[in-house]
């Protein structure tokens, strides 16, 4: 019965136009930065190497598929919450807007059992939002500028990876970027049981996210405690796979707190929708 609830849901989401709109997003601005890195890419690995040519030697094609994937996923991480957001802000305050929640919950399908297919929705279709950003970025970019080692910029100096130790990192960090997206949709998702349009859980999602942002970003000591536990802190935490040594500890550290949130969000989200009055 769960399968065909996700099923269902799946194929509510593919309907909907607004569903197209962040793969689309991701499409065009991808697009965008892999014509102006292939158009004036060395003008910006001069800027990048240039306070290091005196002390380095810069040897191969530094500009490749590999360097312009880690430059389009700084760029494009950043919005995809809110591409998350809109659609699955929507998953249950959209059908009480129209009405449509009230016949499903009717049905002789457990209420839990609802929420849990509209939850795993959402996460294939943030599983499908990720991929298309790592074959945009990653797979076009090998393409069009080939393979190479990747140079990254540190506040205290450059980290090079060779081709063949690249791979893994991007793996790793894709999945868990994709980690800190379930953590977005679940908000969204939990938000959206609260309200009776698809405009609240959105908007409410993203000033979340921008509040725990700023708090996270302001050096005051008063929210040095409460930093690390906010998801905002750990929804960059894919880069830790691309320090040198790794930091084991950390990205342990950030599975547990984006895990954490997800449980706890989802029981708000469980406890709120199995008591919410099918006639109001």
């Amino acid at each position: 019965m769960l399968i065909k609830c996700i099923y269902n849901e799946l194929l509510k989401i593919a309907y909907k136009p607004r569903s197209y709109i962040g793969i689309a997003g991701i499409i065009i601005i991808n697009a965008i930065i892999l014509f102006a890195m292939k158009v004036d890419g060395s003008f910006y690995i001069s800027l990048v190497t240039g306070q290091f040519e005196q002390t380095l030697a810069f040897e191969g094609g530094i500009l490749n598929g590999n360097l312009v994937a880690f430059i389009s996923i700084q760029m494009l991480i950043i919005h995809v919450p809110l591409l998350i957001a809109f659609v699955t802000g929507d998953l249950i305050s959209g059908e009480s807007a129209m009405g449509t929640i009230r016949l499903l919950l009717t049905k002789p399908v457990s209420r839990s059992t609802i929420l849990w297919s509209k939850f795993f929705a959402s996460v294939i279709y943030t599983l499908a939002v990720i991929l298309c950003l790592a074959f945009m970025s990653l797979t076009l970019g090998k393409i069009l500028f080939g393979a190479g080692d990747l140079i990254v910029l540190k506040f205290d100096g450059l980290v090079v990876f060779q081709e063949q130790d690249i791979n893994w990192r991007f793996l790793c960090g894709f999945s868990l970027a994709f980690l800190s997206l379930i953590t977005v949709a679940t908000l969204a998702l939990t938000l959206s049981c609260y309200s009776e349009n698809s405009i609240g859980p959105i908007v409410a999602t993203m000033g979340i996210i921008l509040v725990f942002t700023i708090i996270g970003s302001m050096d005051v000591p008063v929210f040095d405690r409460i930093r690390p536990f906010l998801f905002t802190t750990h929804m960059a935490a894919w880069r830790y796979f691309f320090d040198t040594p790794l930091q084991t500890k950390a990205i342990l550290h950030s599975i547990f707190i984006l895990t954490s949130h997800c449980v706890v969000l989802l029981g708000i989200a469980f406890y709120k929708f199995n008591r919410n009055d099918i006639l109001s």
